[in-house]
């Protein structure tokens, strides 16, 4: 068993349901998009956890930057803290890119009480030939999936053209990056796109 990380948590203790994100690649779990995102779903009554993987709290200690973890090693972190906070079945899982991808993993082997990925990797940028979708099929926990229609590791293009389980409901975020950010051109703000990912969250946790 994994160490059981720090976890940073906002919002009420006795909250129906409690949301644990993880992280994507390259940013912490204190990145302004978790932390908006934290924000939004504590202030709509929700609790939300957040930790780091083992090669992003090394980052903290010594400034270096490492490449992610290998897939054991992250999914023993997200069993340990599933394990510290009581258990799937209590829990809605999930996290931005690599860590809801994670999220998902886990899911369809341990099952949880939801799952929720931020800009899910459908695949690498620019090589939509290696999918990363076979394990969504054996997804039987409600899950959704909110993704900005531009983003790069998944359009709206892209993902009409997989098979996915009806567990999975999808939030399109219309004009959104990887980050749900949209451009100036769109007349939408970032904050517009977070907020209405917030709500997107906020009903189906709510619904669950």
């Amino acid at each position: 068993m994994a160490d059981t990380p720090d976890l940073l948590i906002d919002g009420p203790d006795d909250a129906p349901a409690t949301l644990v994100l993880a992280h994507g690649a390259g940013a912490p779990m204190d990145s302004p998009f978790m932390t908006a995102m934290a924000e939004r779903l504590s202030r709509r009554g929700h609790r939300v956890v957040r930790f780091e993987f083992p090669y992003m709290a090394g980052r903290r200690t010594d400034g270096r930057k490492r490449p992610p973890d290998r897939q054991p090693v992250l999914l023993a972190t997200w069993r340990a803290v599933v394990a510290a906070l009581g258990g799937p079945e209590r829990l809605v899982i999930g996290g931005k890119s690599m860590g809801g991808r994670m999220a998902s993993l886990l899911a369809a082997e341990d099952g949880a009480r939801g799952l929720v990925c931020l800009g899910y990797p459908f695949h690498p940028p620019g090589k939509p030939e290696r999918p990363r979708v076979e394990h969504l099929g054996a997804l039987a926990v409600p899950a959704l999936i909110v993704q900005g229609t531009r983003d790069p590791f998944g359009t709206v293009d892209d993902v009409a053209g997989y098979r996915l389980p009806p567990a999975i409901s999808l939030a399109w975020i219309a004009d959104g990056d990887h980050d749900l950010k949209p451009r100036k051109a769109s007349g939408r703000s970032h904050d517009d796109a977070l907020d209405e990912a917030a709500t997107a969250v906020d009903e189906f946790i709510t619904a669950l």
